[in-house]
């Protein structure tokens, strides 16, 4: 087994231990009381004596969660293509995007709640608006910037507009969804636990509302870090889909 390939999880595995371990001692050596800073050991007893609540509660999270990246990931990719091939309306489209993004989630959250009521589509909808930007920026991005000569090329053969959009745009714009990806697999996470707070009746974000109410703080970090090891594994798994659909890149680094 080759031990190099491992080395980035053992480094950040060592790293997550030695916080853990200094927080443990901190709130020993300090006596913190149980509902200012429970101790990671509280945490995770916590998580072991109610194994079936959080694994109910994450799974309508993660449902939530991904069902909004993936509308908003679709909307993005699918409204960079048009202000690509049809550019005379990117200022005016852009302009009410931008206008959408600067609106403060914790507003829309409540009247969307409020119209559409206490099921999942509307944390899946606040969960698309908060991922749509990020995509629509990037993939935006990738599908304008190609370089002169490659333009010449695909000219030179006549190709239509649409073949240049098929067999250059795209490929090209791949690594900057990527990009967006990255940015946007965290966020929706947080878009659905946000949703949540605003009114559900099942979920992490459901559970974390009711134990900071009740100041049962180890109930709230345990759904915490539940939500930060699903974050970190979607980010790996977005990492591992990356290397393998843009192949070339990866070849490229080892010549």
């Amino acid at each position: 087994m080759n031990l190099s390939i491992h080395r980035p999880a053992v480094i950040a595995g060592g790293i997550v231990l030695i916080f853990l371990t200094a927080w443990e001692s901190t709130v020993h050596l300090l006596k913190f009381p149980v509902y200012l800073l429970p101790a990671p050991s509280r945490v995770f007893r916590t998580l072991f004596d109610h194994p079936l609540l959080y694994l109910e509660a994450s799974a309508y999270t993660l449902g939530e969660a991904l069902a909004g990246l993936l509308l908003g990931v679709l909307a993005g990719t699918i409204l960079a293509a048009l202000l690509t091939l049809f550019p005379g309306i990117e200022d005016g489209v852009m302009t009410l995007a931008i206008l959408i993004k600067s609106t403060p989630l914790v507003a829309i959250a409540p009247l969307l709640t409020l119209w559409l009521g206490f099921g999942v589509l509307p944390k899946i909808l606040i969960t698309a608006l908060l991922t749509f930007f990020p995509v629509l920026v990037n993939v935006l991005s990738g599908f304008q910037r190609i370089d002169r000569p490659l333009m010449d090329l695909f000219h030179s053969y006549h190709a239509s507009r649409w073949e240049i959009f098929r067999y250059l745009r795209i490929p090209l714009a791949l690594p900057y969804l990527f990009a967006a990806l990255k940015i946007s697999t965290p966020l929706a996470l947080i878009g659905a636990v946000v949703a949540e707070w605003s009114g559900a009746s099942n979920g992490l974000g459901h559970m974390m509302w009711l134990a900071y109410s009740n100041l049962n703080l180890p109930f709230m970090f345990a759904a915490t870090f539940i939500l930060a090891a699903a974050g970190m594994l979607l980010y790996q798994l977005v990492l591992w889909t990356e290397q393998r659909v843009i192949f070339w890149q990866t070849l490229s680094s080892e010549d």
